[in-house]
């Protein structure tokens, strides 16, 4: 069903309805738009659910890009109201945990920026805030605690030293990675960035326990370099 022209409910066969075909065949067996249309449950006047569930998709282009869409995002889109939008949000941030809860248990080795920004993407994707984690390791780089330190920074205190090494000692963190989203997706540090650095970098000579690394996270689109995160150490900044 992906890709051809949207169509009314009233045109398919009460057999290969959503709801019909999810019980007889799985969720699994449903395309994005049937899905979609599911969480809607019903369209508006004029407008009926596989129409508004095929306008969702188009306008976010994917189903992955849907899944980072607030409310105000959903509400765009004529025959989401705010119950709707609300549900939609929430069925979002449910996946995003899911996933995130699964790479964390997973204990992934955290030994290069480009897998610290992976690893925290479901926490990132769609933020409008700027938050900032460490990243707790073990003597082999294996991930052993998650935290984020602070969030919707606004000005030059981005993370005290002593916030994020307190939860490193309390963990018995061999090495940390630092980390922080830039909500308008430029990963390049700022002023206050290259300071906190330096102050953490400080921080982690006298404690004893390594600075991997300080990653930026921002999306490929607004990265001049196309790749969507900033490292200091592959900067020589650390």
């Amino acid at each position: 069903m992906e890709g051809k022209q949207a169509f009314s409910l009233r045109e398919v066969a009460p057999s290969e309805r959503p709801q019909e075909r999810l019980l007889r065949l799985g969720a699994s067996a449903l395309s994005d738009r049937e899905l979609v249309a599911l969480l809607l449950r019903s369209g508006t006047r004029g407008r009926d659910v596989f129409g508004v569930a095929h306008d969702l998709l188009a306008e976010a282009g994917s189903l992955a890009r849907l899944a980072t869409w607030n409310c105000t995002d959903f509400q765009r889109i004529q025959g989401v109201g705010t119950v709707k939008a609300v549900q939609l949000a929430a069925v979002a941030e449910l996946g995003r945990r899911v996933s995130a809860q699964t790479l964390a248990q997973a204990q992934p080795v955290l030994d290069r920026p480009e897998l610290a920004a992976a690893f925290l993407r479901p926490w990132t994707d769609g933020l409008t805030v700027e938050k900032f984690w460490v990243l707790c390791l073990n003597r082999k780089n294996r991930l052993i605690h998650r935290a984020e330190i602070t969030s919707g920074i606004a000005t030059s205190s981005l993370a005290h030293p002593r916030e994020v090494f307190r939860v490193a000692v309390r963990e018995g963190a061999v090495a940390v990675i630092c980390a922080h989203n830039h909500p308008s997706g430029d990963p390049a540090p700022s002023s206050a960035d290259i300071a906190v650095t330096r102050q953490l970098r400080e921080a982690s000579r006298a404690l004893d326990i390594t600075l991997l690394d300080h990653v930026i996270l921002g999306t490929p689109a607004h990265d001049p370099l196309g790749r969507g995160h900033y490292s200091f150490r592959e900067a020589g900044l650390l």
